[in-house]
């Protein structure tokens, strides 16, 4: 329920392109009503009550979908009514991507996507993606192709240049668990020979908190307690992605599921063709940071859980636990509204 409720507003976003340019207004005609049919698929496969009717609305949902794709200069109109399905152009243009997740059960959520490329004669280029995060235990190590890829709900593409070529930092969510949540950011580039998308890449040089040297990753992830509020974005004023920090609210750094945030933030920085790793971004806190800053949002640095020296304070983490728990019983009595399948 819960990650019903964060999606409908990740997607609630504004889309960069508008259905103008090339496409005909017969063309136009079709697309629309093709999309009045899309959208009713597209909720039902998130918001059918039983598996069966989510997977077949999924499958209905897909082949209707690149039906209308094929439509020509589909690229340039935005399927904004398609709330369920993130929907992302390049900084460019040069590509869309398209993300979702099929919701198996409380325990297991499948993502799914494909990117459409750009075309100079608005005909369909389409790289389906499929989603291999169940079949591996070590997702951070490793090169992937479209056939192998680690799923996530993308909310964020980043365009970055190194050696005249270019690197598409993405970032997204994936409702991990039935205890926890993961943030992802992977680094999308294009083969130079068949121009297949790759995922992945030495591109991360991270630095744990228990180590004295970074080290090579090929992508990034955070997990967190499924009732806790990250943020996990790009900064444009500050040129860096920055993260909220995360400790195990029971001092059991080995379960994922009990990590929250503690006031504190990393980020990543853009440098020779990597995202190098800092940290702690605000090493001293400026005033105007000790109210709720716009871009970071909702950890005010007043209520951080570490005080001036790195030390934890017990009692803020009692507290913030205990509001998280709060916010995740709130978040319950909400029920999404159902159409169609349901």
């Amino acid at each position: 329920m819960k990650t019903i409720i964060f999606l409908a507003l990740l997607f609630a976003m504004p889309v960069l392109v508008s259905a103008q340019g090339k496409i005909s207004v017969n063309n136009l005609k079709e697309l629309r009503k093709k999309e009045d049919s899309l959208k009713i698929y597209a909720d039902s496969m998130i918001n059918a009550g039983s598996a069966g009717k989510r997977f077949l609305n999924d499958s209905i949902f897909v082949r209707s979908f690149i039906r209308a794709l094929k439509v020509p200069y589909s690229f340039e109109y935005g399927f904004d009514s398609i709330s369920s399905v993130s929907r992302l152009y390049a900084p460019d243009s040069s590509f869309k991507i398209f993300t979702w997740q099929l919701k198996k059960d409380e325990y297991f959520y499948y993502q799914k996507g494909a990117i459409q490329m750009r075309t100079k004669d608005g005909s369909l280029k389409l790289y389906p993606l499929f989603d291999a995060s169940m079949f591996t235990r070590k997702p951070l190590d490793s090169i992937r192709n479209r056939n192998a890829w680690i799923g996530a709900i993308y909310y964020k593409v980043i365009q970055k240049t190194w050696q005249n070529k270019n690197y598409y930092t993405l970032i997204g969510f994936d409702g991990y668990t039935v205890s926890s949540n993961r943030k992802w950011m992977d680094v999308l580039t294009f083969d130079d020979k068949t121009g297949e998308p790759v995922f992945g890449g030495p591109f991360f040089l991270v630095q744990p908190d228990s180590a004295k040297t970074a080290r090579v990753q090929y992508r990034f992830n955070i997990e967190y307690k499924k009732e806790a509020s990250t943020t996990f974005n790009y900064n444009p004023e500050m040129d860096m992605v920055i993260f909220d920090h995360l400790i195990s609210e029971s001092d059991e750094p080995n379960r994922p599921e009990t990590y929250v945030p503690d006031g504190d933030f990393e980020g990543f920085r853009w440098k020779d063709g990597k995202w190098v790793h800092v940290p702690k971004v605000f090493t001293d806190v400026p005033d105007q940071f000790k109210k709720v800053d716009p871009f970071l949002g909702n950890a005010p640095v007043e209520d951080a859980i570490r005080d001036k020296d790195g030390n934890i304070d017990e009692k803020k983490l009692e507290e913030r636990s205990r509001k998280n728990e709060e916010k995740g019983k709130e978040k319950e009595k909400v029920k999404p509204k159902k159409t169609g399948g349901g």
